[in-house]
């Protein structure tokens, strides 16, 4: 009996245990299920909140690149995006830009020139930017106002902004251009910059144009001020009233001086993309500006100027030596520039 009792005690406690192991079990089976659940929901939720993220990342790529532009191969080097810093150009981002330089001297109608470009809607010439002094007193101060300008981050009166589709500046030849035309042709050739030349034919008429400016910066004949460039046929026709004389001493070295620079500027960027224009051939047939707006890849625009020409007619009424200076030139290379007329 005693035996009986002792097993009836065994068995009660190993049905305890029993139970009690199969509880622990499920509580185990429960917690791992649990956390199983937690495991997985968690990797749902990321894989949900990816293809989120990597909209959004897609979406930032295709807003930073701009198609391809429909223009042959050659044309590449001479499109680009810029990004200035201190604007957005907004829905105009992807409008391609085109970098010019307008090469120049001093009274080559550059000015008139200039005024014309800057009349057409998607065109930004920026004037004589290196006329200032500290601007051209180096290569890396000429390179980093330039990175400026063709970043469209340049503000002038000229300045088109968002939707500049031809963006450049107008560059004497004796402010720093000359003396670093290596540095700079090759910042040109880099960072697909066209030339465009703008040259006179007469450089007679060139000369007294410059003596009368130099005589206006002293007497300043309107009412006190000094105007390198009218708008009114009156302020013309009292600038005119001056008559400059010519040394003829130094004055074929002089011509000769300036077409001797003429052509080394030719020289120098011969390998850019560049066009040849003179300001005659502006002045007698406005198609021209039909070639430069081609060359700059604009809608042909009917482009004006405000501007008005101060010497007019035949020379012999605009110098005051004038027999002496036509003595000197008949029968030399520049006889021609006593002749030479056209109208405006």
């Amino acid at each position: 009996m005693a035996d009986d009792l002792s097993f009836s005690a065994k068995d009660v406690l190993l049905a305890k245990a029993s139970k009690n192991s199969t509880l622990v079990g499920k509580m185990t089976v429960l917690v791992f299920a649990m956390v199983c659940g937690v495991y997985i929901c968690s990797i749902c939720l990321q894989q949900v909140s990816t293809p989120a993220k990597i909209g959004i990342l897609d979406i930032k790529v295709v807003n930073k690149t701009c198609p391809e532009p429909n223009i042959e191969t050659w044309e590449m080097p001479y499109v680009h995006y810029p990004k200035p810093k201190t604007y957005s150009r907004a829905e105009c981002a992807c409008n391609p830009v085109r970098y010019f330089a307008l090469l120049s001297m001093q009274r080559s109608g550059s000015g008139w020139f200039e005024t014309l470009l800057n009349n057409h809607t998607n065109i930004s010439s920026n004037g004589e930017i290196f006329s200032v002094k500290v601007r051209k007193s180096n290569i890396s101060t000429i390179v980093e106002t330039l990175e400026t300008v063709y970043n469209l981050d340049w503000l002038s009166s000229a300045s088109k902004n968002e939707c500049t589709a031809a963006v450049g500046l107008k560059w004497m030849l004796n402010q720093g251009l000359m003396k670093n035309h290596e540095q700079i042709a090759e910042y040109f050739i880099k960072r697909g910059v066209s030339v465009i030349f703008l040259f006179r034919r007469n450089l007679l008429r060139r000369m007294v144009s410059i003596l009368a400016n130099q005589y206006d910066k002293d007497a300043k004949l309107l009412n006190g001020t000094h105007k390198s460039h009218v708008h009114s046929h009156h302020e013309a026709e009292t600038l005119a009233k001056y008559k400059p004389t010519i040394n003829t001493t130094s004055l074929i070295s002089e011509l000769r001086q300036v077409n001797e620079t003429t052509t080394k500027a030719l020289e120098y960027f011969k390998n850019t993309r560049h066009i040849v224009i003179y300001y005659e051939d502006v002045v007698r047939n406005r198609t021209k500006l039909a070639d430069v707006q081609d060359f700059l890849k604009v809608p042909h625009k009917s482009l004006k100027s405000r501007q008005v020409k101060i010497h007019k007619g035949h020379l012999s009424n605009q110098i005051g030596n004038w027999d002496d200076v036509r003595k000197t030139l008949v029968g030399t290379a520049y006889e021609s520039f006593l002749h030479a007329n056209y109208r405006k």
